[in-house]
């Protein structure tokens, strides 16, 4: 070791040999004393406090940072948009469609509303009642009336402000349809103060289409899941964001059928109301944008829609197509189950009542939980395809079951002889939809997020359309010979896109993000 270096960094320099001993050189006097730490390494730990950030805390907030939070994992997210916007439609579908069964049969003079066990409902003569079947062909049919009077306006409208969102953000995408929601539900309870003509229904729905309605917040919450998630956990961060569906569901369906039966429907009605305008608040003054680079751009012009048809004009498209049909057919499906089951519960041989119907409700959406823990679970062992596979060999099953289902532990549990679970069944019926969600938003750009998620809520409004024509037509045209045909008929479309699916995964050799390989 040389004598002069002082053994190394951090020590003192020695001088010459003098007098026996190493004879230290003069400090310089900017140099000041210290116990063998130079100044120099405290120069960043004292500095810091008052120096610019560094690089990897650009984010930071301070005097001259503008970006986000300091710490992203406390922030406001987007589930609770979803959660609150699913509590508000889940109150108000079964509640505006038994108000539309009591209005309609006070209107023509039938006794046999939703309560259990009123007249003309649990016994034999209650089946072939021409009054009952008469209020139950006007419900479907206003049904039909109003859900298509909201998801026609809405399919245009989607499609609108999903593709505007990739430029300006998602957080005007979540605010305008839930003000839509709730310009609704102040019209809903117009007509029921003032006992207006039901017609007045579809003033709501357009009104509400107009803004984007409830498909539009599904668009946009799953854009900004797919801004803030990595590909490789998009798929269970997308079957999370659908339980919210499922736990928002079953609570706002146990709340109105309860609520309902206690009080009417107008109290329940201003829920909505305030449910709806509490989403609108919540995104407005909470979220956090997900869109890191937002830039001006008009609203209305024909480049947003062109930017839908170029996902599916690009080469390779057939994939992308195959995926939206067999979502198509799936969300058609659900759709379509969904707006007759009311109805079929309501009537003879179930004389379901509003608690019951809460009930079923409830059971229908705790199958996002089930099938989100079911998800989790086949994907140790099993692709994402084949866990949809099993998701709509559910699917099929419990339909099949419910369409043949007479009594009211069969639609449930399942009775002593058949020992068949009708909602039971179902435990694993939802879990198709989010591993197809998934691979659409893993097929295009990050850039294009909004534009898919545009496309596929169109693709649900387009769901709804054909659903609610389908099946709200073919309920009344097949009372005389088999009530539960439309479960029957949908347990049988839900072959093709099991089979669909199956054809991808086999024929497919295309590793699965070779798309984003290329573009890096």
């Amino acid at each position: 070791m040389d004598a002069a270096s002082g053994g190394g960094p951090g020590r003192r320099t020695w001088g010459p040999w003098r007098g026996g001993v190493w004879q230290p050189w003069p400090r310089p006097s900017a140099v000041p004393s210290g116990r063998g730490l130079p100044p120099l390494r405290l120069l960043p730990l004292r500095a810091a406090r008052g120096a610019p950030p560094a690089p990897a805390m650009a984010d930071s907030p301070g005097p001259a940072g503008g970006g986000r939070p300091r710490c992203p994992r406390a922030a406001p997210t987007v589930e609770p948009v979803l959660f609150l916007g699913t509590v508000a439609l889940g109150l108000q579908a079964p509640l505006c469609t038994q108000y539309l069964w009591d209005r309609l049969g006070a209107e023509l003079g039938y006794n046999g509303s939703a309560a259990s066990g009123s007249p003309g409902c649990g016994n034999a003569s209650g089946a072939g009642d021409p009054r009952q079947q008469e209020v139950e062909t006007l419900a479907s049919h206003w049904n039909l009336y109003i859900n298509l009077a909201g998801f026609f306006v809405g399919l245009f409208s989607v499609t609108l402000f999903g593709p505007w969102s990739d430029s300006v953000g998602r957080r005007p995408a979540l605010i305008l349809p839930a003000v839509g929601m709730a310009l609704q539900a102040a019209i809903y309870l117009l007509v029921m103060y003032l006992r207006l003509h039901v017609g007045y229904f579809l003033l709501g729905r357009i009104l509400c289409g107009l803004m984007g309605d409830y498909n539009l917040i599904l668009a946009s919450c799953f854009a900004y899941v797919a801004d803030i998630s990595d590909q490789h956990s998009r798929t269970f961060r997308v079957a999370i964001l659908e339980a919210c569906l499922g736990v928002a569901g079953m609570l706002a369906s146990i709340i109105g059928g309860q609520w309902r039966k206690a009080q009417g429907y107008i109290n329940p009605f201003w829920l909505v109301f305030a449910v709806s305008l509490a989403t609108a608040f919540y995104a407005a003054l909470c979220l956090q944008e997900s869109v890191k680079e937002r830039k001006p751009a008009k609203l209305f012009t024909l480049s947003h829609y062109m930017s839908v048809y170029k996902l599916y004009a690009a080469p390779g498209y057939q994939k992308l197509a195959l995926y939206s049909l067999t979502f198509f057919l799936i969300v058609t499906i659900h759709f379509g189950a969904r707006d007759v089951f009311v109805l079929y519960e309501l009537s003879s041989p179930l004389c379901w009542g509003s608690d019951l119907i809460g009930y079923g409700s409830a059971a229908s959406y705790l199958t996002y939980l089930s099938s989100l823990a079911g998800l989790r679970a086949l994907q140790l062992c099993l692709e994402d395809t084949w866990v949809a596979e099993l998701g709509l060999l559910s699917n099929i099953s419990g339909l099949v079951v419910i369409s043949l289902a007479s009594t009211t532990p069969l639609m449930f549990t399942g009775d002593a002889e058949s020992l068949n679970p009708g909602y039971g069944i179902l435990f694993l019926s939802m879990a198709a939809t989010p591993v197809i969600r998934a691979k659409l938003s893993k097929l295009v750009d990050e850039k294009d997020q909004g534009a898919l998620f545009a496309s596929v809520a169109c693709v649900e409004g387009l769901c709804s359309l054909v659903a609610t024509g389908v099946f709200n037509s073919l309920y009344p045209a097949s009372l005389h010979f088999m009530k539960g045909f439309p479960f029957l008929f949908g347990a049988i479309i839900l072959l093709v896109p099991a089979a669909l699916i199956g054809w991808i995964e086999i024929s497919d050799t295309t590793p699965e993000y070779g798309h984003f390989t290329d573009a890096s």
